[in-house]
């Protein structure tokens, strides 16, 4: 009987997160990105929260996408999926409905987050957020974060893509 003589490596907690993160992810209702993240705070998971809709009010994944197209300063066209809640969006949501603080935490998701998901992750404290790839567009909240003096990091340096962006 061979043994395994490979020293095991335990993640990092950057890492540990972001594994949840993906695994929330598999809870989304849009398929355009299937996004999920979590919120830790002194290596302790808070909260988490994946793309979906509303509460009660139908899903993507059962009743298609509601689109709106938006016309950017530039004159260059994107798509917006606009029936759901982000990620970020609905984590912060929980938070707010379990009465947990995210001041102080990070938050740990797929892409960057959009310019409202900034706004908001920068208005309840969040300091730091970790994201496994860029978003098409995350110019706008890049420079919001760096302003506001939230770290901003990436796992990998390349552009998430999907369908119909």
């Amino acid at each position: 009987m061979m043994e395994n003589t490979e020293k095991y490596i335990r993640p990092t907690w950057d890492e540990y997160f972001m594994e949840i993160a993906n695994t929330v992810s598999k809870r989304a209702t849009c398929d355009r990105g299937r996004s999920g993240c979590v919120v830790a705070r002194e290596k302790q998971l808070l909260v988490t929260g994946y793309v979906g809709s509303p509460i009660g009010l139908p899903h993507c994944d059962d009743v298609g996408h509601q689109f709106k197209q938006v016309v950017h300063e530039d004159g260059h066209h994107t798509n917006h999926c606009v029936r759901t809640v982000h990620a970020e969006q609905n984590a912060i949501c929980q938070a707010a409905r379990l009465g947990i603080s995210l001041n102080g935490s990070t938050l740990y998701c797929r892409m960057t987050p959009c310019r409202t998901c900034a706004m908001l992750i920068i208005n309840c404290g969040i300091v730091r957020v970790v994201c496994e790839k860029k978003y098409h567009s995350a110019a706008e909240s890049e420079a919001m974060f760096l302003e506001a003096g939230v770290k901003l990091e990436y796992v990998r340096e390349e552009v998430l893509k999907y369908d119909k962006q």
